[in-house]
């Protein structure tokens, strides 16, 4: 029997997609147009897609409740960036009007989720392909 969503999300589900949802948002104030968001595949799974001028950019979103074990951005490890390369390989597959882009990798951190005043940091070209 195939597993299917009851509709009801977890804690860290529901803290993510506020994070994300802020990031998005953030990312549209700075310029970025998003094409598709939580772009979900067998492969993996890409948050935020957006262009940037002439830049196809992939954006991880992260957030953390505290910077140990190196915090947010740090955990975009060799591992999860392999996985990102290859929903992005796989999403322009299927986009072929886009294939002609350069392509950027970028991390947002958000921060201070619970706080009066969130704190959101872009990170731009995280990792090379």
């Amino acid at each position: 029997m195939a597993w299917k969503p009851t509709g009801r999300r977890t804690y860290r589900q529901r803290i993510g997609q506020a994070a994300e949802d802020l990031a998005a948002d953030f990312l549209v104030a700075q310029g970025l147009e998003i094409l598709e968001r939580n772009y979900l595949r067998r492969v993996g799974e890409l948050d935020i897609v957006g262009i940037d001028r002439d830049v196809l950019v992939i954006v991880e979103v992260r957030t953390r409740t505290s910077d140990r074990f190196g915090g947010a951005a740090a955990s975009v490890d060799v591992r999860k960036q392999r996985r990102l390369i290859r929903a992005a390989a796989h999403f322009l597959q299927q986009r072929k009007d886009l294939a002609h882009l350069r392509v950027r990798f970028d991390v947002v951190v958000v921060s201070n989720l619970a706080g009066p005043v969130p704190r959101i940091q872009w990170l731009r070209h995280v990792f090379l392909t």
